[in-house]
């Protein structure tokens, strides 16, 4: 798998077209596209809403170790 960036045009008929600055076979390739609008410089992000927690340290004697967070039989 290869990444390329750049350019592209995109034709009144829907042909795209990019000239690629690196070496691709001639045929047909399996593609997947992502088009960055307005110019911005990064994909969008999806808002997450994560809970948030807030941890001062780590409890007194905390082990995790294997054999301290697993029985006898490792689950």
């Amino acid at each position: 798998m290869k990444t390329f960036e750049g350019k592209a045009t995109v034709g009144p008929d829907g042909t795209l077209t990019m000239h690629l600055t690196e070496e691709l076979a001639p045929g047909e390739h399996e593609v997947r596209l992502t088009v960055l609008a307005g110019g911005e410089s990064e994909p969008p992000k999806l808002p997450l809403d994560l809970a948030m927690v807030e941890v001062d340290a780590w409890p007194a004697g905390l082990s995790l170790r294997r054999e301290d967070m697993h029985d006898d039989w490792g689950r």
